[in-house]
């Protein structure tokens, strides 16, 4: 039995669920799938309307923007079986086999299990900065993963079973954009839920911009800021938070800072460009955070 469980916002997910479902269908399996747009009122969720004909299928819509946390949260509210497969609405499933290969570790003695997720071979040239940080960074094969069990996990094509989630559950205060994953990844450390990654990714399949992406990382570090300064998390289990503590404890936040104010310009002109690196894309991660860090 399974509840396969899709956030998105403003975006199409018929596509998505459709493929799901026939997959679904054929493993001849007890299912679900459900999906909750997060209060865009975009006029998208025509199509995703659809989603309601197919059996065994919802579509819902909140109101309000809530977040990515309790969006998820409302999901798992909303769901019926113990086996809880949670995929992002921009996602692209590229394996024929992809529930099978899942339904494989349902009755296994593991509480997560984690597929991974890889990026396409190729993208626009303004799309390049996300496309990057995606292949380059985040695209891990299982071998790599399992060197660091916990913090491998993105919440994104990952089956958990409800009680584990019960245990955890997303941040509720967490309304804004960014490190919802790291946090639960780190809660899922703290519990020592048993981890186990596989070779079963999806494609992300709507890559941002390199502005929107840009945006993004802002948001994603104030969310950051305030996951730190609240204590929701031990420094340590974040590389880039053990980085700016030591350079913080030397003091050199204070002209990172600056730095970061002197450099917009030169920040914005790479990684807008078709070639944006991730040597200036790290630079200015750690300034901007410096400067809001001091900021605040």
């Amino acid at each position: 039995m399974l509840s396969i469980l899709i956030p998105t916002y403003n975006y199409n997910v018929y596509p998505l669920v459709k493929s799901l479902h026939s997959q679904a269908i054929e493993a001849n399996i007890i299912f679900e799938i459900l999906s909750n747009d997060d209060g865009s009122k975009s006029a998208l969720n025509l199509e995703n309307q659809k989603i309601n004909d197919l059996e065994h299928c919802s579509f819902f819509e909140h109101k309000n923007n809530v977040g990515l946390s309790n969006n998820r949260n409302d999901l798992v509210k909303k769901s019926k079986y113990e086996n809880l497969l949670f995929i992002d609405g921009d996602s692209v499933v590229i394996k024929p086999t992809f529930l099978s290969d899942y339904l494989k570790s349902v009755s296994e003695d593991f509480d997560v299990v984690y597929g991974g997720r890889v990026h396409p071979d190729s993208v626009e040239n303004d799309r390049k900065l996300r496309w990057k940080y995606g292949k380059f960074r985040e695209d891990r094969t299982v071998e790599q993963r399992n060197k660091s069990i916990y913090k491998s996990v993105l919440f994104n094509n990952t089956l958990i079973k409800l009680h584990t989630f019960k245990k955890i559950g997303f941040e509720k205060s967490l309304i804004k954009y960014g490190h919802e994953d790291t946090l639960f990844a780190y809660q899922l450390s703290n519990i020592k839920a048993k981890v186990k990654h596989i070779d079963n990714p999806i494609l992300h399949g709507d890559v941002d911009l390199n502005i929107v992406y840009i945006e993004k990382t802002k948001k994603a570090l104030n969310n950051l800021n305030y996951i730190y300064k609240s204590k929701l998390i031990a420094p340590d289990f974040i590389t880039f938070l053990s980085i700016f503590l030591k350079l913080k404890q030397f003091g050199v936040n204070y002209p990172l800072a600056f730095t970061y104010r002197l450099s917009k310009s030169f920040f914005a002109a790479n990684l807008k460009s078709k070639h944006p690196s991730l040597i200036v894309f790290d630079l200015f991660r750690l300034t901007y955070f410096c400067h809001i860090n001091i900021k605040e």
